[in-house]
């Protein structure tokens, strides 16, 4: 079987326990995570060959990280040993009323230094099918954004299939770029975006149109707006998230083909124990579904928003489900009985 690659940065993930806030916090519970990684776990965990490009510091944290990529069983072959250290990021756990909180602390980083020319993209694409990148990756410096390039260019010289999570993180792009100066020319070898409209035209400097995503029939109209700008985009689609508060939400989702809206049906998610992730999970299920029933998008749609509520009963930023859990949610079976 094909892989599927993914690139962006894995890191350290300090969280704060019993939902406490970072002023009562004596201690952190550390993790990793990282969105694209975040992704190959999901995929790998579907047991598709996966493959994560990133860069981690030549120490003894960096060797720990190398041993958590590993264990999720996710390929390690073109991972680059170089920088002074691993990015981190702090979690504040909300509850109820009280929204998440995070804090990054990745500058100078192994992952942010990384310079064009120093990854053999070319040998990384020799088996792949798919490459996956996140609106995350050119957030965190500018250099990262010009390999992001290097990357999307040389898969698309291969016809290796690409997909990016926009990810808008409004922490990040400090280095004097705005996402429209950089977005819009990653996004032409891109076959597959995830996001929803608002936030793809903020990040490529296009007016907002505020859409209804409850007016089905006017979807197409709404996407083909985004679309029109980036006629190579193949298809589009979008985590429908409701939050009621931090610890209820309700998921759905669309896929869009150019001709038709595929619509998720929306599931209550209550209690939440950890939304960290849960877009990650939206997307390694999209990508699954995608490669498992070609053509099949309402599959696609559907086991993408349940794989992410799914994510919302695991703790930690990975989403540690199997395809007959996730396929036993879409078929009905929600009452999440005792397996005997």
């Amino acid at each position: 079987m094909k892989k599927v690659v993914t690139f962006g940065e894995i890191m350290l993930r300090l969280s704060t326990e019993r939902h406490l806030r970072f002023s009562q916090a004596n201690s952190f519970l550390a993790t990793y995570g990282g969105s694209e990684f975040n992704v190959a776990v999901s995929l790998s965990n579907f047991k598709i060959n996966t493959e994560f490009v990133t860069s981690i510091p030549n120490n003894e944290l960096g060797m720990r990280t190398l041993e958590e990529i590993r264990k999720k069983n996710v390929g390690s072959h073109f991972i680059q040993k170089q920088g002074k250290r691993l990015g981190v990021y702090y979690l504040e756990t909300g509850a109820a009323s009280r929204g998440s909180s995070v804090l990054y602390d990745r500058e100078d980083s192994s992952f942010t230094t990384l310079k064009t020319g120093t990854i053999d993209w070319d040998t990384i694409f020799k088996n792949a099918s798919w490459f996956h990148w996140s609106g995350i990756s050119p957030g965190a410096s500018e250099a990262v954004a010009n390999v992001c390039l290097e990357a999307v260019k040389a898969a698309k010289k291969r016809g290796v299939k690409v997909s990016c999570d926009l990810n808008y993180r409004s922490k990040l792009w400090s280095y004097g770029k705005e996402p429209a100066e950089i977005m819009p020319e990653l996004l032409r070898y891109n076959d597959l975006v995830l996001g929803d409209i608002d936030t793809a035209c903020l990040m490529t400097g296009i007016d907002k149109i505020n859409p209804d995503y409850s007016n089905t029939k006017a979807l197409p109209q709404v996407y083909n707006y985004f679309l029109k700008h980036f006629p190579n985009i193949e298809f589009m689609a979008t985590t429908l998230r409701y939050s009621v508060n931090a610890s209820h939400q309700k998921i759905g989702g669309i896929f869009y083909d150019k001709n038709k809206a595929y619509i998720a049906s929306q599931r209550e998610v209550i209690p939440v124990v950890d939304r960290v992730g849960s877009g990650d999970a939206f997307m390694g299920g999209l990508i699954y579904g995608l490669i498992a029933k070609p053509y099949n998008f309402q599959y696609a749609i559907d086991f993408a928003a349940a794989a992410c509520c799914l994510k919302h009963s695991i703790s930690g930023d990975y989403n540690l489900v199997s395809v007959s859990e996730v396929e036993n949610l879409i078929l009905g079976n929600e009452a999440a009985l005792v397996a005997r």
